[in-house]
């Protein structure tokens, strides 16, 4: 960051799927996410690493839950970044998805003094973590934190997310269906594509096989994702690695791109996807 420019730091959350080396090598605050096993809270990597979490749902006769961070999480994060920048952007899930915008402008009104900017990303995963990255950059670059602002709130239009869940019962139980709550009932015969609308999860198309569902996933991508690294093409998964993986591999290739990252979405993601989940994301 240029010596001249205000200090600015970011803040994000689990939901953002960024690695501890990145977020360590940034100084990007992750504050976690809840997961409810029963009576027991737990904070998203920190309290519960997704391995463990894996185990503990596919073991649990009853499903777990989440909950936004506490507002006096995210007080703490902004105290930290505050010690050493004057701005703190805070960058997270659609208010549709999650409620840790709310949080985060209850936290911020118990710090009336300090310069912190709450954007609601209208998206999550992947698409937030690249949000994350992209900002965090610009600061790096000496870009003003209001130049920031308007060049995120740019990216929210352009921003797809198609995806593949193993079954509905999950976002149905969690109440995180949206739009797609008009499948349940027909998803015996049909393996939907979902995707992530101004920030609910919508239905897109249905098709009759998963085989077919994964040849239409990469023919949205090929159709619509720009072929440069600025469309922040990315997969994700929710335990189906390999499959990741290859996607990634093909659609790198034929793209023509150096390298398309894989991210695992996380136990507050899969909680209300269910494992099972196969996704795409990237900017328009």
């Amino acid at each position: 960051m240029t010596q001249s420019s205000p200090r600015i730091r970011v803040v994000t959350d689990t939901t953002a799927v960024l690695s501890q080396d990145y977020l360590r090598a940034h100084h990007v605050e992750n504050v976690p996410q809840i997961i409810l096993f029963g009576e027991q809270s737990l904070q998203e990597e920190y309290e519960i690493s997704y391995a463990d979490f894996i185990r503990r749902l596919r073991a649990s006769p009853q499903l777990p839950k989440t909950a936004a961070p506490p507002p006096g999480l995210l007080i703490e994060a902004y105290k930290r970044q505050l010690a050493v920048a004057d701005t703190v952007l805070s960058l997270h899930p659609s208010t549709e998805v999650s409620g840790t915008v709310r949080s985060a402008l209850t936290a911020k009104e118990s710090l009336p003094n300090a310069d912190i900017r709450v954007l609601d990303t209208r998206t999550v995963g992947a698409n937030l973590a690249s949000m994350v990255m992209d900002a965090v950059e610009w600061a790096e670059n000496g870009v003003s934190a209001t130049e920031i602002m308007t060049r995120l709130q740019g990216m929210i239009p352009r921003s797809r997310t198609y995806f593949l869940v193993a079954t509905l019962e999950y976002l149905q139980k969690g109440g995180r269906i949206g739009g797609a709550q008009a499948l349940i009932g027909s998803v015996l015969q049909i393996k939907p594509i979902l995707q992530l609308q101004n920030g609910r999860v919508e239905p897109l198309e249905r098709v009759r096989t998963h085989r077919h569902a994964m040849e239409r996933l990469k023919e949205l991508v090929y159709e619509q994702c720009p072929r440069k690294a600025e469309a922040h093409l990315s997969i994700m998964n929710a335990d189906e690695v390999e499959a990741a993986g290859k996607l990634a591999v093909e659609m790198a290739s034929h793209l023509g791109l150096k390298h398309v990252p894989v991210y695992n979405v996380g136990a507050s993601i899969t909680t209300h996807g269910g494992p099972g989940i196969l996704a795409v994301a990237f900017f328009v």
